[in-house]
């Protein structure tokens, strides 16, 4: 069941939502009982089966929490066996065919792959609960009550694609009586949030789609892409993904306001960001935060020297891309952005900097250009990301490099002869002129336009819902508190019209691009 569907928006939710301040009224504890079969039944929506999964997922991890808790021995030996198990759970249905495949590729094996399906949202609610085992080892628990528990993993807005929340955020939430009780200016700002996300989705994230997907299905069929259409398809994807994830993160957060529960931001502009650390400081924010604690510091983090700092930034990047999923293409694109994150520090720590102050570049073409830089080299590592084989990637990449060839429209041919001569210009490798209408059709031109707009030049949902809603400091910047969410007739009429314009296209249902991981 989709954010992004009918069955959801005007059954499933108004029922659990109406269902829940209803049996509040009785009990506060009828109200988690009633979310906590709500999310179950979200999940099992898609397949009944693996409720009978996440069930015992939980029960077991709340048992072995109870016992590093309540043991005074033996506690390491039953930490290791909890996220052993958890490890497990997420290694045979994620990566089980994956290590077969690439084991009968090395050794030459026969051995047979399964017919796994992959639990939406596994990956999500393994890793809270490997943080809850960690934080219960180190006694910075603090609740330990069983239907809390099973909401803060179950609870469904967060459930399939993040973020990833940590108990202490949450698990006080549910216990807070003023939760229980209907908010209406949660409400409204709820509303709000999930617009403005259900927008993002449908007429952003999927008519991106279309430019991307085709270029890069016909690469990983083996199809070369020319110059232009590598580019416009990198672009593509990189806004397709930034308006998919962004619209899904809104829609969780608005959801979850409208129960009273205030989520972690998990998105703030990461393409506004002027270099790559900052970008991991804004995108997935509560994945670089359990990849930080539970893996990057415990691994020593930078405690010991720069070369084991530098190698605990990279096996750090490297297993974040396997998270995502059971690709080579993944692994490779977290050590591309290992390999960022490395040159990033050895700038910041070294004195090349130095260097480029006598060319005396002014502070905003500074900025503006290490912004560019930072975007165009997240643009180029999301090429591994997409593609669905490691051959498609090296397709787009000889597009991006010109390497397929250059394609230009006929009617530059006049242009392009006037600065050189034609018989030479045609002898360059790939250079030819095509007749076609439009590498990219008004749509998409309008389209690219208002995003960059958007991306750019506008606040986004944190700075717009200000302190009240969203945890964020006040900004001094005009244009900022112009867009700053009120209940006024003007916010009253943008988000009727960003609702009614994504209900007219609901009925071209997509999934958002982290269900699959």
């Amino acid at each position: 069941m989709l954010f992004n569907s009918y069955i959801f928006i005007f059954i499933f939710f108004p029922l659990t939502l109406i269902g829940y301040y209803t049996l509040n009224r009785y009990h506060d504890r009828f109200g988690v009982l009633w979310l906590f079969g709500a999310s179950l039944f979200y999940y099992g929506h898609w397949n009944p089966v693996y409720i009978v999964l996440i069930l015992g997922s939980i029960i077991v991890n709340y048992i072995i929490g109870y016992l590093l808790v309540d043991q005074r021995k033996n506690r390491k030996l039953i930490l290791i066996i909890g996220i052993t198990l958890n490890l497990l759970c997420i290694g045979y249905f994620k990566y089980a065919n994956f290590f077969i495949e690439n084991y009968n590729s090395v050794t030459g094996g026969n051995l047979i792959t399964e017919n796994i399906i992959l639990p939406i949202g596994i990956s999500f609610f393994t890793f809270q609960q490997i943080a809850f085992l960690v934080d219960t080892y180190q006694n910075k628990t603090c609740e330990y009550n069983l239907l809390n528990y099973c909401l803060f993993i179950s609870f469904f807005p967060q459930l399939i694609a993040g973020p990833i929340v940590h108990h202490k955020e949450m698990m006080p939430q549910f216990s807070d009586k003023q939760t229980k009780k209907i908010n209406y200016d949660n409400l409204g700002a709820g509303i709000s949030i999930f617009s403005i996300g259900l927008l993002k989705k449908i007429h952003f994230a999927d008519l991106f789609a279309n430019y991307a997907s085709p270029v890069f299905h016909a690469a990983d069929h083996g199809t070369d892409v020319m110059f232009f259409q590598a580019w416009i398809a990198t672009l593509a994807y990189t806004f397709q993904l930034y308006f998919d994830f962004s619209g899904y993160t809104d829609m969780a957060i608005g959801i979850a306001r409208m129960f009273n529960i205030h989520l972690p931001i998990n998105f703030n502009s990461p393409y506004k960001s002027s270099n790559i650390i900052a970008f991991w400081r804004t995108w997935h924010i509560t994945l670089s935060r359990f990849l930080k604690n539970y893996l990057y510091i415990p691994l020593g983090g930078n405690q010991k020297g720069s070369f084991r700092r530098y190698i605990n930034l990279m096996i750090t990047m490297l297993l974040g891309g396997l998270w995502h999923g059971a690709s080579w293409n993944f692994v490779l694109w977290g050590g591309l952005h290992g390999a960022f994150l490395t040159i990033n520090n050895l700038w910041r720590s070294t004195k090349i900097q130095s260097l480029f102050e006598p060319l005396k570049i002014p502070d905003r073409l500074a900025a503006s250009l290490s912004i560019l830089v930072t975007f165009l080299s997240v643009a180029f590592a999301w090429v591994l990301f997409r593609a669905e084989s490691f051959g498609g990637a090296i397709r787009v990449y000889k597009g991006l490099l010109g390497i397929n060839g250059i394609h230009l429209l006929v009617e530059y041919l006049e242009q392009f002869n006037s600065f050189f001569d034609i018989g030479y210009a045609l002898a360059i490798h790939g250079l030819q002129f095509i007749q076609m209408d439009m590498f990219i059709d008004l749509q998409g031109k309008v389209l690219f336009l208002v995003a960059v707009i958007i991306i750019w030049g506008m606040p986004n949902t944190h700075e717009i819902f200000h302190p009240d809603c969203m945890g964020m400091p006040e900004s001094k910047s005009p244009l900022k508190n112009w867009f700053s969410f009120q209940f006024s007739y003007r916010w009253l009429a943008f988000v009727s019209m960003a609702f009614l314009l994504s209900i007219k296209f609901l009925y071209r249902v997509s999934e958002f691009l982290y269900y699959d991981f």
